[in-house]
């Protein structure tokens, strides 16, 4: 859920970002021809197996309002791409 400044606090979500960025930065130090990376998924959405019971997505979506309020995963995630660097 939003919090009340607007951002959804998802710590355990930007943790998990935040590993899996350094890992693929490990591996490009040993060498791995590493070209990429995605993050699944930008919205919270349907997953088959879970419906809209998990929320993945960089923002927070209120499926009533389709309100779109980004997480605070999705602020780290942009000051990661703007500084170039975990």
């Amino acid at each position: 859920m939003p919090a009340a400044l607007g951002a959804v606090d998802d710590v355990d979500r930007v943790e998990f970002l935040v590993s899996h960025l350094r890992a693929a930065h490990a591996a490009i130090e040993l060498g791995v021809d590493l070209r990429g990376y995605f993050y699944w998924s930008l919205l919270d959405n349907f997953e088959w197996a879970e419906g809209y019971a998990k929320r993945f997505g960089l923002v927070h979506v209120d499926y009533e309002t389709q309100r779109r309020t980004p997480k605070l995963s999705a602020v780290r995630y942009a000051r990661v791409i703007a500084d170039n660097g975990v």
